[in-house]
C-alpha cells in the first residue's frame, strides 16, 4: 500500500482518537501474507463467540478488525481476498468437528480429515468472502460497516439455500445463551438478527475514524443492545408457561457409541437396551415415548416379532416415535432405503410414518453419484431416498407435530407445513457421530431459535445428547446433558395462541430490507476508481 496513505492513516490529528488509530492503521497496513494470517486469526476468534463458548464480545473485535483490513484494501478482489481468509479461520474452527465423524471408522476415513477440514471451511468461506468484496465497494467509514451488515446477512441466507443449503452458525446465533436476546428473531429470524448483529459488532471500526464517529458508537452500541435485551425481557417477562395437561413424554436417550452403532452385529443389542429402557419408564406411568435417530438400526419390514418387543414394552395407551430405517420392497431394483421415523402403538400397528427429506451430503448420499462411487461415511453403497418434505403427524395421545430428523431442525422458515400448522416440533437425532465437540451444542442451538422463529415447542431426542424440551421462547424446560443415559420425563409446553411474524411472512421482509439497503448503499461506492493493492 502506498506510504502516504499509511501515512494519512497512522496520522493522529484533532479529530482521531489516537488509541485506536494506531491499530487500525497497523491492519490496514499489513500486506501479503501476513495481511491473509490476521484474516484468519481474526476469523479464528471469532468462533470463540458461538456455542458452546458463547463469548459474543470476540465478535466486537474480530469484525472491526475485519473492517479495519478491509480499509487496507484497493480493489474489490484484495477485500473479497480478506474476507474468504477470515472465512477460512471462521468455518474451520465453526465446523471442525465434522472430522470427528471420520474417526469413528478412523482406519477406513481418517485421511479425509486434512481434505475435509479445508476443503469444507474452503468452500463456506466463499459467503463472507463476497460480502467484504460488496463492503470494500463502499466509501470507509459508516457506509462500509453497513455495507458489510447488509451483504454478511444476504450470503448467509444464500448459503442456506445454494447447493442444498447448509445454514449452520448464522451470526445471530451467538445470542443463544441468553435468552432476552434471541427473541428478536419470533419477528425477524435469525438471519434478521444476524443483521443487527453484525452491525453493531462492526461498529467499533468507526471509533478509530474521529470524534464525532466514536461519541456515536461509545453511546449507540450498548444503547441498542440494551434496547433489544429490554424488549426480549419485556417479551419473556409476559410470556405463559402454559402446558399441555396430561401429557408427559419420556425421551430415550440411550448413549451409545457410535463406533459400535455402525456395526450390524450391535443392531438388536441396541434395540433391547431401548425396549428395556422404555419398559422400566413405563412402570413409573410414562405412556408415550420418544426414540432418537436410527434407534431402530434396521428395517421392521424385515424383522419379524420387532414391533409386537416395542408394544409389550408399552403401558395401555401407550406409543414409541422412533428412527428407524426403512426399506423398500424385497426384490425392488433399484433398491430403496429412508432415514425414518415411526410411531408404534401398543398393538404394534403403525400409526404415522415419516421419511427424512434433507440428505448429508457424503453422509447420507453421495453427490453426482456416477462420477462419485465411494462409500459415504454411514456405511455402504446405496444413497438413501429422499422423503417427500414436510409434513405434520398426528398420533394418538398427542397434539400434532412437525417431524424432523437430524440437521432438517437448522433451516429457518422450512420446519413445519404452512398448510397444515403443527403444536410442536419433534427432532431426532443422532450426534454421536460428533462425540464431545461443538457440534452437538451448536445443533442445539438450533433448536432453540427455530422454537422462538416458528412460536412453537421443541422435543428433542438424541443418542448420545443434547435431549430436551425447549418452550416456544427458546427457553430451556428440561434437559440431559452429553454423555448421559437416562429417561427425560417431560412436559409439553403449549404452543403460542398465533404464530409469529415470522412464521407468518418468513424471509419475505428482511429481503425487501436487504434489497433497499444494498441500492441504497450503492449511492456510496468509492469514488476513485479502483487501484491494484
Amino acid at each position: 500500500m502506498p506510504a502516504a496513505r499509511v501515512g494519512r492513516l497512522t496520522k493522529t490529528g484533532p479529530r482521531r482518537p489516537r488509541r485506536l488509530a494506531r491499530p487500525a492503521a497497523a491492519l490496514a497496513s499489513l500486506t501479503g501474507w501476513r495481511r491473509w494470517l490476521a484474516a484468519w486469526l481474526f476469523g479464528l476468534a471469532s468462533v470463540l463467540a458461538l456455542p458452546p463458548v458463547g463469548w459474543w464480545p470476540t465478535l466486537f473485535v474480530a469484525l472491526p478488525a475485519l473492517v479495519w483490513q478491509i480499509d487496507g484494501t484497493a480493489t474489490r478482489r484484495a477485500a473479497f481476498a480478506v474476507g474468504w481468509w477470515f472465512g477460512l479461520g471462521h468455518f474451520m474452527a465453526g465446523t471442525y468437528w465434522i472430522s470427528n465423524s471420520l474417526l469413528v471408522e478412523a482406519d477406513r476415513f481418517a485421511w479425509l480429515i486434512p481434505p475435509t477440514l479445508v476443503g469444507v471451511a474452503a468452500y463456506l468461506a466463499v459467503y463472507p468472502a463476497l460480502a467484504c468484496a460488496f463492503a470494500g465497494w463502499m466509501r470507509p467509514g459508516w457506509p462500509r460497516v453497513a455495507a458489510l451488515a447488509v451483504a454478511w446477512t444476504g450470503m448467509e441466507m444464500l448459503r442456506g439455500v445454494a447447493f442444498t443449503g447448509f445454514p449452520w452458525n448464522p451470526v445471530g446465533s451467538v445470542w443463544t445463551d441468553i435468552p432476552a436476546m434471541i427473541q428478536p428473531a419470533a419477528a425477524v429470524g435469525v438471519y434478521g438478527l444476524g443483521l443487527m448483529t453484525v452491525a453493531l459488532a462492526a461498529s467499533p471500526a468507526l471509533l478509530a475514524a474521529g470524534r464525532r464517529e466514536a461519541l456515536a458508537v461509545a453511546l449507540g452500541v450498548p444503547l441498542a443492545l440494551a434496547l433489544a435485551w429490554g424488549a426480549g425481557s419485556m417479551r419473556l417477562e409476559r410470556a405463559r408457561a402454559d402446558l399441555h395437561p396430561g401429557v408427559r413424554i419420556g425421551i430415550v436417550q440411550p448413549n451409545l457409541p457410535q463406533h459400535e452403532k455402525v456395526r450390524a452385529a450391535f443392531r438388536r443389542r441396541h434395540f433391547a437396551t431401548h425396549l428395556a429402557m422404555t419398559r422400566a419408564e413405563a412402570e413409573r406411568g410414562t405412556t408415550h415415548f420418544v426414540w432418537p435417530e436410527t434407534a431402530i438400526g434396521f428395517a421392521l419390514s424385515r424383522a419379524p416379532g420387532a414391533a409386537e418387543a416395542v408394544a409389550r414394552a408399552l403401558p395401555p395407551g401407550g406409543l414409541v416415535i422412533a428412527g428407524t430405517l426403512r426399506a423398500g420392497p424385497r426384490g425392488e431394483r433399484p433398491a430403496r432405503t429412508w432415514n425414518s421415523l415411526v410411531a408404534l402403538d401398543g398393538a404394534a400397528r403403525r400409526v404415522a410414518v415419516y421419511d427424512k427429506a434433507r440428505l448429508v451430503p457424503f453422509g447420507e448420499y453421495v453427490p453426482l453419484r456416477s462420477i462419485l462411487s465411494f462409500t459415504q461415511i454411514t456405511g455402504g453403497r446405496i444413497d438413501f431416498s429422499r422423503g417427500p418434505g414436510r409434513r405434520t403427524l398426528a398420533v394418538p395421545g398427542l397434539p400434532p407435530f412437525s417431524p424432523l430428523i437430524c440437521y432438517e431442525m437448522i433451516f429457518p422458515g422450512r420446519v413445519v407445513d404452512s398448510d397444515r400448522r403443527p403444536e410442536w416440533l419433534l427432532n431426532l437425532t443422532n450426534d454421536g457421530w460428533f462425540g464431545d465437540s461443538a457440534g452437538p451444542y451448536q445443533h442445539f442451538a438450533a433448536a432453540r431459535m427455530r422454537a422462538v422463529e416458528e412460536g412453537l415447542p421443541v422435543v428433542r431426542a438424541a443418542n448420545s445428547g443434547i435431549s430436551a424440551a425447549i418452550d416456544p421462547y427458546g427457553r430451556v424446560v428440561e434437559r440431559l446433558g452429553l454423555g448421559k443415559r437416562a429417561v427425560l420425563r417431560v412436559a409439553l409446553p403449549k404452543a403460542l395462541s398465533e404464530p409469529t411474524p415470522f412464521a407468518r411472512f418468513g424471509h419475505a421482509p428482511l429481503l425487501a430490507v436487504i434489497a433497499l439497503a444494498a441500492a441504497g448503499l450503492a449511492t456510496f461506492r468509492r469514488s476513485a476508481p479502483p487501484r491494484r493493492s
